[in-house]
């Protein structure tokens, strides 16, 4: 594999990292909103699914977004009768994000996101060494 499909492969993964982050503010960003009307059902978790891909001219493998799709898991319940969002028997239906999860998602996609763009710098460093070397 040559330099420049090494860094094709890294931007790849920039690219997917940046989504997934992206994707993961907007869980947080919601982990506290509710219905706007009664009996509704509030934000829906979302999650990335990535699946390699192949390049066909250079043979280089690098990573595709597969699918953003809502979390299936069940929302929390809570009573609260005087909650606009209240179901007839007082309770509301609370987002299925979980806080300290994404908070983990969310680092381990920074780290991913480094761990490419220091692969990138590699590359850079071993072209801008080549060239010095051709001098």
């Amino acid at each position: 594999m040559d330099l420049k499909n090494s860094v094709e492969v890294s931007a790849s993964g920039l690219r997917a990292q940046s989504l997934r982050m992206r994707i993961i503010a907007e869980n947080l960003a919601n982990a506290d909103s509710v219905a706007t009307t009664p009996g509704g059902q509030p934000y829906r978790r979302r999650v990335a699914t990535f699946e390699s891909e192949v390049d066909r001219a250079s043979g280089a493998q690098g990573v595709n977004v597969r699918s953003i799709e809502g979390d299936k898991t069940a929302f929390q319940r809570v009573y609260q009768p005087g909650n606009p969002a209240a179901d007839a028997t007082g309770y509301v239906l609370r987002p299925n994000v979980n806080s300290l999860v994404e908070s983990a998602d969310m680092k381990a996609a920074q780290r991913a996101y480094e761990a490419n763009l220091n692969a990138i710098e590699a590359a850079k460093g071993m072209t801008m060494r080549t060239i010095d070397l051709l001098k």
